[in-house]
């Protein structure tokens, strides 16, 4: 069994007094016993509607930047894994990558992840401050097991899941803030417990809660039974995962198995 830590938090404006909470979370969660301790989308600052993407870009920085090296520094001092993400720095003009990364037990980025689907929808247009990805990265041996890393919008289109569970992801993480709003609380749970259980896989999904954000953090097993459900507590949920557990549910009910990749293609009218 591995332990999980998911943190749910309401994220200020100032970048140092969130990066001091984030790191005094890693303490708690490895004094708790945790593997590996997960955060939520834009934990690095709150984003105001009002804020230009100029003010925005002046804030980010390069993943080799201050801000990651102080979380790798808790993780190492720690002994923790640690999965965040942060507004990166881009090549274009005003514009930054939404980004997660994975820190090992030594303090080293194992693998970043830019985030690809934009959320351009329901009166939001993330394409205005951002730049997308342009590649899902590969799963990540982990001490918990083999990870796919996507956030939050990403969610909403299965291909990205179900590339990472076929190229051999155990458990999904999604750091998230989920804008509240009309069915979204519904949509999120569905979601998240439709892509547990057609990958057969664990979905860890850290939420933002409070200023726009709902809350709700889940830890859903891969027969898509929630596990953590955090609802709109600020704090850290402790779970326990058992990567025996996928490989039981994907050889009594063998989805990825028995996909007809010889037939699924766009249909031509």
């Amino acid at each position: 069994m591995a332990k999980i830590a998911v943190v749910q938090f309401k994220a200020s404006t100032d970048k140092n007094q969130n990066l001091k909470r984030i790191v005094d979370f890693i303490n708690k969660a490895a004094n708790r016993g945790a593997d590996l301790c997960a955060f939520p989308e834009f934990m690095m600052f709150y984003t105001t509607s009002h804020q230009s993407s100029r003010e925005l870009a002046s804030q980010a920085e390069t993943i080799n930047g201050n801000f990651v090296r102080t979380i790798a520094d808790a993780a190492k001092k720690n002994e923790i894994e640690v999965i965040g993400t942060i507004y990166e720095k881009s090549k274009k003009k005003n514009r930054v990558y939404d980004t997660s990364f994975l820190v090992d037990k030594s303090g080293i980025t194992q693998s970043t992840y830019r985030k690809i689907h934009l959320y351009d929808a329901l009166g939001f247009k993330e394409s205005k401050k951002l730049e997308p990805g342009s590649k899902i990265s590969i799963p990540t041996k982990t001490s918990v097991g083999k990870l796919g890393m996507l956030i939050c919008y990403d969610l909403r289109f299965p291909e990205v899941s179900r590339a990472l569970a076929s190229s051999g992801s155990e458990i999904l993480v999604v750091p998230s803030a989920w804008i509240k709003g009309k069915m979204k609380e519904e949509h999120w749970l569905t979601i998240n417990k439709t892509r547990a259980i057609e990958n057969g896989c664990y979905v860890i999904a850290p939420d933002q809660v409070g200023n726009i954000y709902c809350g709700r953090s889940l830890v859903v097993d891969p027969y898509g039974k929630i596990l953590l459900d955090m609802k709109k507590k600020q704090g850290i949920g402790i779970v326990e995962i058992s990567i025996p557990k996928v490989k039981e549910t994907r050889k009594v009910l063998p989805l990825l198995q028995n996909r007809r990749t010889d037939i699924y293609s766009d249909l031509k009218l």
